[in-house]
């Protein structure tokens, strides 16, 4: 029977819209016991409003990038709930786990993790092709129109810059039609012409095709691509910012370096 204390759990988030793409409830992640216990996640309730753009920020060892693997499955957590879409992903095996990373979900890191031998469209579809599955002719085109990169298909990644490898990274993680995108510093190996591209075509790809994407970043200016900033410290989500500019954002890290120095 469910008590009224659980269905308040369970509740969307106070102006969190229906049915978001990713939920976390009371999450708490925890390494070590004893006196050598470190709570990186400290009962974070959130949700990840679907086709938006999610930027997570804050000082090192705030727990952004915990945060971010917790949502994505690539990390188990200690407590809590988290779902992506309406499946609870907290308590499933391993092979159901790789299955819904592999469905639902797309990543893109700070190395490209292209294979050297395959062209930039084999690169694309390898996910797809590794799970026979035949990719969607007129996204995949709609994708590749998005990101740039019609003329560099045939191209292999020695053959790309590094901005360009990026984006055939992005177009990989969009190709499959993920539910939802996460990002960990993808533009941290990259010059600020080469992100700014990037984070451009991410952006593109929220409005235009309607992507939701979460992106762990220490960039201001990255930061202000989004629709909505998440700040952490100390493992909590302390505050939170909407229509960003890289001057706000900046301002807003500056005063929690100030608490925290004080």
């Amino acid at each position: 029977m469910t008590t009224a204390a659980t269905a308040v759990h369970n509740a969307p988030l106070p102006g969190a819209q229906a049915a978001p793409a990713a939920a976390a409830r009371q999450v708490t992640k925890a390494y070590g016991a004893g006196e050598t216990r470190v709570t990186a996640l400290d009962s974070v309730d959130v949700d990840i409003q679907s086709g938006r753009f999610t930027a997570i920020m804050g000082p090192s060892g705030s727990g952004k990038s915990t945060l971010m693997h917790c949502l994505a499955g690539l990390d188990t957590v200690s407590s809590g709930r988290i779902w992506i879409g309406d499946t609870e992903i907290t308590g499933l095996k391993d092979r159901q786990l790789t299955r819904l990373r592999r469905d639902k979900i797309g990543f893109i890191f700070q190395a490209f993790n292209l294979l050297p031998t395959l062209n930039a469209l084999e690169n694309i579809t390898l996910p797809m092709d590794i799970a026979g599955r035949k990719p969607d002719r007129a996204w995949l085109d709609q994708v590749v129109a998005t990101v740039g990169l019609a003329d560099r298909l045939k191209h292999r990644p020695t053959q790309l810059s590094g901005g360009q490898q990026q984006r055939v990274a992005v177009a990989r993680a969009l190709a499959a039609r993920p539910e939802i995108i996460f990002g960990d510093e993808p533009t941290g190996n990259l010059d600020s012409r080469s992100g700014a591209e990037v984070l451009t075509f991410l952006r593109r790809s929220v409005d235009e095709l309607g992507q939701t994407i979460v992106m762990v970043t220490h960039d201001p200016v990255a930061a202000s691509y989004a629709d909505r900033v998440l700040f952490l410290a100390d493992g909590v989500i302390v505050d939170e910012m909407h229509a960003p500019t890289a001057d706000s954002v900046l301002e807003r890290m500056r005063r929690f370096d100030g608490k925290r120095t004080s």
